[in-house]
């Protein structure tokens, strides 16, 4: 079975369970994704324990936009990165990045253990706001091989965080105590990835980046990236401040210059290079025959699989029902990095 239903998960969204006999490439929401360059993101799970107010792809609690969440089988990922070592003919950093949290993700340790194992994997990493982190979970990455953690921590106020992540749940101080100790007591890699909301953590920003410096972020590659917040179609944050990316690098500078630090970073500084890309597969005005597998991710989208060879994003024409199982002629409309979005023309 290519895809099981788990069950319903919040508001009338459901979970699937990815197997291992889907195509690996073509889909946003899981699978592992090639930007031309020498890192892969590898994305296991959608789910995320939080509700953050700037979330980019409405994730977590509270979705507005989402319908379906996924879980993949490891075996599936493994299988893409070592297609994609091979085609690209480079070493790989891998990203374990998703549209939820790493950290929810239930064969996590599992995943990061058989990565370092593949041949021409230099480096596995993973990014996380840090909800579930701990010293035990800690101790259980290192030694599965974690080589970093990207945190994305905007605030170090416990009130504010709750505030900013969507859950009262959210224990800053735990989270900074588990990256504190991830840098000190194991070999795992601290990288702190703020996000800057202009007029709402100018003033934080401040106190992470000085936090992540003080305590050794940054032993194998640099200490601290600021992000900056975009607004997207389907994301939160509508009412926050999005600034040009002038304005932005403008305050970066002034960051650099008011703490003493650095904030860009080169492509070499991190180790990356461009790579030739995984060939594609479709091409823009194609014309194909797609099977509908589920639900997508966003609301009225769904999963598609063109013969055995890539997933597509399936967006009906009003008034067309989609039936999983069926299958529809489509026309591809978008291919950027191999991620294939088609629309139903007719069953």
């Amino acid at each position: 079975m290519m895809i099981k239903f788990l069950g319903e998960y919040r508001d009338g969204r459901v979970v699937y369970y990815i197997d291992d006999d889907l195509p690996v490439f073509g889909y946003i929401a899981f699978g592992v994704i090639d930007r031309g360059t020498n890192v892969l993101q590898v994305r296991p799970t959608t789910i995320c324990p939080q509700n953050c107010i700037f979330c980019s792809v409405d994730a977590g609690l509270k979705s507005e936009h989402r319908w379906a969440e996924y879980i993949v089988k490891p075996d599936l990922l493994i299988r893409g990165v070592e297609e994609a070592i091979e085609e690209k003919g480079c070493s790989v950093e891998l990203l374990i990045d998703t549209i939820g949290d790493a950290l929810t993700y239930p064969y996590l340790t599992e995943l990061i253990s058989r990565l370092k194992k593949i041949s021409g994997v230099r480096a596995v990493a993973l990014e996380t706001h840090g909800l579930l982190l701990s010293r035990k979970l800690i101790d259980k990455l290192n030694e599965a091989g974690l080589d970093r953690i990207n945190l994305s921590l905007e605030t170090l106020n416990p009130e504010k965080a709750k505030y900013l992540y969507g859950n009262t749940a959210y224990d800053v101080k735990k989270v900074v105590d588990s990256a504190e100790y991830a840098v000190k007591e194991t070999h795992i890699d601290l990288h702190v990835t703020p996000l800057w909301l202009p007029g709402v953590n100018d003033d934080d920003l401040v106190n992470v980046i000085n936090w992540a410096l003080k305590i050794g972020a940054g032993k194998r590659w640099p200490p601290v990236t600021v992000q900056k917040f975009i607004k997207h179609k389907y994301g939160r944050g509508k009412s926050l401040k999005e600034v040009s990316w002038r304005e932005f690098w403008g305050f970066i500078d002034k960051l650099e210059v008011k703490l003493g630090v650095r904030l860009r970073w080169s492509m070499e500084e991190w180790g990356m290079h461009y790579a030739k890309r995984i060939h594609p597969v479709l091409r823009r005005g194609d014309f194909i025959e797609v099977e509908a597998l589920a639900r997508g991710w966003l609301r009225g989208e769904y999963l598609g699989k063109y013969a055995n060879k890539a997933l597509v994003t399936l967006l009906p024409r009003p008034g067309l029902k989609i039936s999983p199982g069926s299958t529809y002629l489509v026309r591809v409309l978008d291919t950027k990095d191999n991620l294939y979005i088609a629309r139903v023309e007719k069953q």
